[in-house]
Formats: structure tokens, C-alpha cells, sequence
């Protein structure tokens, strides 16, 4: 879903320079693994084991956020497709 008023793309970008000037000191090794979601507009971030419950977190505090979700530690948040291998008997 687009937000109303960043790109996709600015959302990234923002929220990836954000966390490695100011927060990625913060937060590694000790929260490697966990889920961090961003507010690019105030900073202010949730870190979770659960990534529903850390976006939860951020959109309970301030109406329509710009979230950017990394996973600590990782180069993406969550790995996506994959390769399925098929034996025959």
C-alpha cells in the first residue's frame, strides 16, 4: 500500500540512513534477529521478536506513520520465494 506521502523508495531511503547514523549502535548485536519498525517522520522505532506486534506498537502512536521494517542484524527483513526441491522415489 502507497503512503499518502512518501514514496516507496523514500520511505527506504530515509529509513535506512536513519538507522545506520543513528541507531544501529544502539541496537546491535544485543537485538540481532529482532524486528525494528521505524517511524521516518519522529525516529522513534519498536523492536520485537513479532513483526505485527512492533508495527502495532509504532501505528498505535501516531496516526498514519511512514514505517520502514528492517530486521536487525540482516540485510532484509524477511526472505521472500525460494526453491523447492523435488524427489521421486
Amino acid at each position: 500500500m502507497a503512503h499518502p506521502r512518501y514514496s516507496s523508495d523514500e520511505i527506504v531511503e530515509r529509513g535506512q540512513a536513519l538507522y545506520d547514523q543513528q541507531i544501529r549502535e544502539k541496537v546491535e548485536p544485543q537485538h540481532n534477529g529482532k524486528f525494528l519498525v521505524l517511524d521516518i517522520e519522529t525516529g522513534e522505532f519498536q523492536i520485537d521478536a513479532d513483526s505485527v506486534a512492533a508495527v502495532e506498537r509504532a501505528t498505535a502512536k501516531h496516526p498514519d506513520p511512514a514505517l520502514y521494517l528492517l530486521r536487525v542484524g540482516f540485510p532484509t527483513a524477511v526472505k521472500l520465494g525460494g526453491r523447492f526441491r523435488v524427489t521421486h522415489p
